[in-house]
């Protein structure tokens, strides 16, 4: 059993994703995460890799540059542990060798790329710590997005090459979207999620878990929040019907104009309506009638492992 009574172990849990790149600074005590400092930056990393299998200069570059900044808080934080992970773009990048140079030189901690088993264990397991019971989690990342379904641990996960730059990239091509466009977009999403296990199938009336910033972003537009900071809507659980009213609100809107919405951040105007459409898409095929979002996920699990001395995880990881 974890010793609450000893000092916590401070650590900074980095995720360079698809569309944005986060920090969580915490420490953790007990097997509990108590966050300091929570950030996230759109640097879209993953922009362009669906077409052409590499990542682009300037977003390593973006990327990097928001690394150094991170640096700088945990280092003035006094973080004794720092673990940097990268998912979906990097995984799927032919120079991803350029980028874990460029991470290491601002952070010196090397990146550890994760694979989907990985993400999946890493992030049920922060997203669930202190529930009880079966809960289904999905991960709607900028290029991949992560289903996971178990009780105390990850029994069953998928990892869907479907993410809201990657459905961008694919079908959005006017602003606002056409119909057609739209139809595509659901299409390539049913497509998917058809071939999946009924595993995720909701059992009785708990909700889907959600987490990450399309989720936090479409709930907080549902409750109509006047506060950019999304993770003041965490625990809130929205009906499958309250989801389709908020993607039918900024569907037609032009880019421009869904930032009218405080929670809304300038590099998600053009990403949201195709991640709200795969959220509603994986409610609806696995039978949910709600949605209940969260906060704490994929950095929180990375937290968890590296105070449990095991990091960077094994290759097969625990899903």
């Amino acid at each position: 059993m974890p010793d609450a009574s000893a000092a916590p172990v401070s650590i900074a849990a980095v995720d360079c994703g698809s569309n944005s790149t986060r920090l969580l600074i915490a420490g953790v005590r007990g097997g509990v995460v108590e966050a300091v400092e929570r950030r996230t930056t759109i640097t879209r990393l993953g922009a362009g890799v669906d077409a052409t299998g590499s990542l682009d200069d300037a977003a390593v570059d973006r990327v990097t540059a928001v690394l150094a900044d991170y640096a700088a808080r945990w280092r003035d934080a006094g973080v004794t542990r720092v673990a940097v992970s990268s998912t979906s773009a990097v995984r799927d990048a032919g120079n991803a060798v350029r980028f874990a140079d460029a991470v290491r030189r601002v952070t010196g901690a090397t990146p550890v790329v994760l694979s989907g088993r990985q993400e999946a264990a890493l992030t049920f397991q922060g997203a669930t710590a202190g529930d009880t019971g079966r809960r289904v989690v999905c991960d709607i990342g900028g290029g991949s997005s992560e289903l996971i379904a178990g009780d105390a641990n990850a029994e069953r996960w998928s990892s869907l090459q479907l993410g809201s730059v990657r459905l961008r990239e694919r079908h959005l091509h006017h602003d606002p979207p056409t119909p057609a466009e739209y139809a595509a977009l659901i299409a390539d999403i049913d497509a998917t999620l058809d071939a999946q296990s009924n595993d995720f199938r909701a059992r009785g009336s708990r909700p889907l878990l959600a987490v990450a910033g399309t989720a936090l972003t479409t709930a907080a537009v549902a409750r109509g929040s006047k506060d950019p900071d999304v993770d003041t809507v965490d625990g809130v659980v929205l009906g499958i019907d309250e989801l389709a009213q908020v993607i039918e609100e900024l569907a037609w809107l032009p880019a421009q104009a869904r930032l009218e919405h405080p929670p809304i951040v300038a590099g998600r105007e053009d990403i949201i309506v195709a991640g709200a459409l795969l959220l509603f898409g994986l409610a609806e095929r696995f039978g949910f009638a709600a949605v209940e979002v969260r906060v704490a996920d994929l950095l929180d699990g990375i937290a968890l492992r590296v105070a449990a001395d095991d990091w960077p995880p094994s290759s097969s990881g625990s899903a």
